[in-house]
């Protein structure tokens, strides 16, 4: 099951209470980090997370209060011997903007790095997740991330037990084959287990409203977006192409979403975030405020 910690819920200026966009969702041994805003790295001691578990950074786009916190977050692992090879994605200009950034800092420590830009579709799996991007209209190449938990057998250890089956690598086998041989008979996956559907977190940052967002939001269980402006600033929204509260309420009503979470919110809006909350829910009720530091899991 994923598990998802908001390290920072700002817009692009940092509030008292706020820090600018982090979002950190971990899954198994895959521990992911959406973009990387300034103060990143001291947001996960607060948070009580082990950076040095960080298997992924995928950025969204390139403009600074989405990837001003990624410098201290390489030298934070470098200082501390991280031993892993570091997984970063971004869409196009990602290997130029990650050359310049790192030429710029003299690290005492460097730590080894892959940067891939992506495209539109998966561009990561394995057996219990699936990552795929969405491209965004922001300006600069942009993407949204989907995040897919596969469908899984949930095995009844109960069950198993009576047959003399301990928890241990027979029961990843099992998983893996569907079928397993016990006492000399054979015994499916199926008669042991209970279906776990396929689960989603939907992350759109910076866009101005398009198909592509409720593409993207599809069915998602709980869909993560940005609330930059009210109504009353639409124009401004899109002219900055953002999305406005409504807006965001909007696609996930039209994508059928479960659960929405608004973030990436205006300093504008420090003392007014119950009427960002109210317009979206409006438009979509299942609504919900982020928070630095909030938690939810999938």
């Amino acid at each position: 099951m994923a598990e998802i910690t908001f390290l920072g819920t700002s817009h692009a200026v940092p509030t008292k209470d706020k820090n600018q966009t982090a979002i950190f969702i971990s899954h198994g041994a895959e521990n992911i980090l959406i973009d990387c805003g300034e103060g990143t790295q001291r947001q996960f001691k607060i948070a009580g997370l082990n950076i040095f578990k960080l298997t992924r950074i995928l950025i969204t786009h390139w403009h600074g209060d989405h990837i001003l916190g990624l410098p201290g977050v390489l030298q934070s692992l470098a200082l501390g011997n991280y031993s892993k090879t570091l997984q970063i994605y971004g869409p196009r200009g990602t290997k130029r903007h990650m050359e310049q950034m790192l030429s710029m800092f003299v690290f005492q420590e460097k730590i080894k790095v892959e940067v891939h830009e992506i495209q539109e579709g998966v561009f990561f799996e394995n057996q219990d997740i699936q990552l795929e991007a969405y491209s965004m209209d922001h300006g600069p190449p942009c993407l949204a991330y989907n995040l897919i938990e596969k469908e899984r057998y949930n095995l009844s250890m109960e069950k198993l037990k009576k047959l003399g089956i301990e928890p241990g690598p027979i029961l990843k086998k099992f998983k893996e084959d569907g079928v397993l041989k016990v006492k000399g008979k054979t015994i499916n996956i199926e008669d042991y287990s209970k279906i776990v559907p396929e689960k989603k977190v939907s992350i759109i940052l910076d866009s101005v409203f398009n198909e592509n967002c409720i593409n993207a939001a599809k069915n998602a269980n709980i869909l993560i977006g940005e609330a930059c402006f009210l109504k009353s600033e639409e124009q401004l929204a899109f002219e900055r192409k953002h999305l406005t509260a409504g807006q965001l309420g909007l696609i996930a009503k039209r994508g059928r979403a479960d659960k929405l979470i608004l973030t990436h919110i205006s300093q504008r809006y420090s003392a007014r975030q119950k009427d960002v909350l109210s317009e979206a829910k409006k438009v979509f009720k299942n609504s919900e405020l982020g928070h630095d530091l909030m938690k939810i899991k999938l």
